[in-house]
């Protein structure tokens, strides 16, 4: 992907529930919910590695590993998405919506939703 190409998140959407298979659980959003969770912790992992082991210094190697980490967070939070109904190009959206709206009334820091 070129940095004037954007990717599209319903493609994407799409793509990742032909690949979803479903796991029993006692409600449709857990598995997806419990992956995600795990991916993140994955992706923290990784970085607390570099800041541990190599003060904060960042590989390619690093990079490649982080990418595929974050692919998989990326396919979780589609299928979450998908099984809750919302479009992936929704949450992107609004969460820039939402940033960008903190950033104007100067609120980026701090606690809470509702900030």
């Amino acid at each position: 992907m070129t940095e004037q190409s954007a990717f599209d998140f319903s493609g994407y959407q799409a793509a990742a529930a032909r690949t979803a298979d479903l796991v029993a659980t006692d409600h449709p959003i857990v598995y997806p919910t419990l992956g995600l969770v795990n991916e993140a912790g994955e992706v923290a992992g990784k970085v607390k590695k570099i800041f541990r082991d190599r003060a904060g210094v960042i590989t390619d190697a690093d990079r490649e590993a982080l990418t595929l980490e974050l692919g998989d967070v990326l396919w979780y939070l589609s299928e979450l998405s998908t099984r809750l109904g919302i479009r992936l190009e929704d949450v992107a959206e609004r969460n820039i919506a939402k940033i960008a709206d903190r950033a104007a009334r100067g609120v980026l820091s701090g606690e809470g939703d509702n900030r």
